[in-house]
């Protein structure tokens, strides 16, 4: 009785799970027209690809994809690379000022200077409509440090006073000894950073959206469902239609869940293999021994 009642809860589980995804990527290939008139679930009524085919059609898409890729690709080395340095420096029994240093770092997640002192900073340092806006100013975040720092206060620290014995200096020993031991929480804080990058749009609107050149695909797609939306109709005007009218309709419902299923595609494919090292690298570093 408790393997019946394990594998049905199990399976009521998996299907509410799954229902939402199924739903969205249903409702992407559906007929716009037919998708107005709702009872869609799980299976498209009408299949088309014509939703992809009318986000595809936007001249800047695939220089806004290339733009994000590269952004989530150099950013993630960065956040990674830096969250990491930092982690290990506060994790470092002999340096002195680590309480202080770890107390200001924990206040930023608390207060922030707001958003007009954020644009004054970026525009002052000269990154507005460069490539570095989507780079420096979130390559270091401090709920990153904290969980790899807590990752690392579990190491260990005679394999560092073995190594000093050796002969290695600090620089060895954070690239030979720490980083290696730290891969599960390092594909964890990377899957953060990359979700991140892939995602934002807002950084583009207010610092290079007067450059076509520096889109990214999320402020595209963005752009995109807007106009969309601007041109909806609801189920009455649809009477009025004529064919041609109908076959030429656009709904933003289809085009918001293509939007969803183009953005999320990519990280999925990437997700299975740090899945492994996601769940290891968040049990580890949220218990400290």
């Amino acid at each position: 009785m408790f393997d019946i009642g394990n594998y049905l809860f199990l399976t009521i589980i998996m299907i509410v799970t799954l229902y939402p995804f199924l739903n969205v990527l249903a409702i992407s290939l559906n007929q716009s027209l037919d998708t107005v008139r709702g009872g869609i679930y799980i299976w498209p009524r009408e299949f088309t690809f014509e939703n992809y085919l009318e986000i595809f059609k936007y001249d800047d898409l695939i220089t806004g994809f290339v733009n994000s890729a590269s952004r989530t690709v150099i950013g993630t080395i960065l956040g990674v690379l830096s969250s990491a340095m930092v982690a290990f420096t506060l994790s470092r029994a002999d340096f002195q000022g680590r309480k202080a240093i770890s107390t200001i770092i924990v206040l930023t997640m608390y207060f922030s200077g707001g958003l007009i002192p954020g644009y004054m900073l970026i525009r002052d340092l000269g990154m507005i409509n460069t490539f570095w806006v989507y780079l420096i100013p979130g390559m270091v975040n401090a709920f990153n440090i904290i969980i790899v720092r807590s990752f690392m206060d579990g190491l260990p620290y005679s394999l560092q006073e073995s190594a000093k014995i050796d002969g290695a200096n600090d620089f060895t020993i954070f690239w030979r000894i720490i980083l290696p031991l730290c891969k599960p929480v390092l594909a964890t804080v990377a899957l953060f950073v990359a979700v991140g990058h892939w995602n934002s749009w807002f950084d583009t609107y207010l610092y290079n959206s007067q450059n076509p050149a520096l889109t990214t695909l999320q402020y595209e797609l963005m752009k995109i469902l807007q106009n969309t939306s601007m041109g909806s109709v609801n189920a009455n005007d649809m009477r009025g239609m004529t064919q041609d009218q109908a076959s030429q309709f656009v709904s933003p419902e289809s085009i918001k869940m293509a939007i969803t299923v183009v953005t999320v595609v990519p990280i999925l494919a990437v997700y299975p293999f740090v899945q492994k090292y996601f769940v290891q690298g968040m049990t580890i570093g949220a218990v400290k021994s």
